[in-house]
């Protein structure tokens, strides 16, 4: 219930006080029930008289830790046998550098499909590091929507196509993949992993910023099927090398081990609440809510994505003028709402309705939009 802008909400027996309707795009919310049991566990993990962020990463310990959120993330996604799950840092950006350092050599080319700001970073890496090749691009439309599968160019010089799934500043989704035969398909899944099934073996790697849908900020999760791993290039740094991870458990050096362990809680609270099929059922419900009130406003809120692509991650809309959205976003603001200020390539508003995000929550943004336009 609400009380001000506090909210008093029970997650499994606990009390929890949240004093905002969190929407931030990343640092993105985290289930309540994760957060009370990070706190509980805090100073003595497993009674060990420590903190997970005190244990050696070679400790029986730290290890049970690691290994089980593994184990649940190939459960939840699951993962075929003959795919690696690897834990890495450097955000997804690392991850553009580290593709076409592992996948792209001299007679070949990355082939990157074009969705938003993100493909556009990964592009840029690729071009440092070698030949690049836009397959498909929704630029010229300022990405209001993703391109036809049947429009992306795929060559036999492809070493892979790269395609971002979700992009949050432009609050569009992919809700079908492509299947080539002659590339293997990467996907920056940064803000849609755990949101929905995914057919992985599709896909020839997935990799993910924690921050989104899976933890906190610090782990990278890549999944990677292992025959792409059997290149041994020598010219590659030890640390950049995806062989490394996977030859060492993701242990080469020090894990961010506080990060896997909140993970592995995130994790358990899924597999919790039912799976994937029931998290995505939640998440088209939550962003639904939300579009019906862009789509029936008669033009007061315009959805900057086309309904064929409209993200169940980020709903992104404006208003009809700039003194308008500045009114929202303030009175937002003041009702307890964090997070709704639109990428400055976009402008206007973006509600990110991640997994944690409780349907409440939404229910509230749903009533404060309706009650702005009807005063406005």
């Amino acid at each position: 219930m609400g009380k001000g802008n506090i909210c008093f909400q029970v997650y499994g027996g606990v009390e929890v006080v949240k004093q905002v309707y969190n929407f931030n795009a990343g640092p993105a919310a985290l289930p309540a029930t994760v957060l009370a049991q990070a706190q509980a566990e805090l100073l003595d993990f497993n009674q060990t008289g420590m903190s997970v962020m005190e244990l050696s990463h070679r400790g029986l310990d730290y290890e049970g830790v690691h290994n089980e959120a593994q184990h649940l993330l190939r459960e939840l996604l699951a993962i075929p046998d003959d795919y690696a799950v690897l834990f890495l840092q450097g955000g997804a950006s690392l991850q553009f550098s580290m593709i076409p350092m592992n996948f792209l050599t001299n007679a070949q080319c990355g082939n990157y499909v074009l969705t938003g700001v993100w493909s556009e970073k990964a592009l840029a890496e690729g071009d440092l590091l070698g030949d690049t090749f836009v397959g498909a691009s929704s630029k010229e439309i300022n990405y209001t929507k993703i391109p036809n599968l049947n429009e992306i160019v795929v060559r036999d010089q492809d070493a892979y196509v790269h395609i971002t799934t979700n992009n949050t500043i432009y609050g569009t989704q992919w809700h079908q993949y492509p299947n080539f035969t002659t590339a293997p398909l990467l996907a920056d899944m940064s803000s849609d992993i755990l949101s929905k099934p995914i057919p992985i073996n599709q896909f020839g790697l997935i990799y993910a910023g924690a921050q989104k849908n899976l933890g906190p900020s610090g782990v990278t999760v890549v999944i990677v099927k292992q025959e792409l791993l059997n290149n041994r290039a020598t010219a590659i740094p030890t640390m950049l090398k995806y062989r490394t991870y996977f030859d060492n458990n993701s242990m080469y050096n020090t894990p961010p081990t506080f990060g896997i362990y909140v993970l592995g809680l995130v994790l358990k609270d899924a597999q919790a609440k039912g799976g994937l099929a029931v998290i995505a059922k939640e998440n088209k419900i939550k962003a639904q809510l939300l579009y019906e009130v862009i789509d029936g406003s008669n033009g007061f809120y315009q959805g900057h994505a086309k309904s064929c692509s409209r993200s169940l991650m980020n709903v992104t809309f404006t208003l009809p003028t700039e003194t308008l959205t500045q009114d929202f976003l303030a009175k937002a603001t003041a009702a307890g709402f964090v997070g709704l200020n639109g990428h400055r390539l976009v402008g206007g508003c973006r509600a990110s309705t991640y997994n944690a995000v409780p349907l409440a929550t939404c229910e509230a943004l749903r009533d404060f939009m309706l009650a702005f336009h009807k005063q406005s």
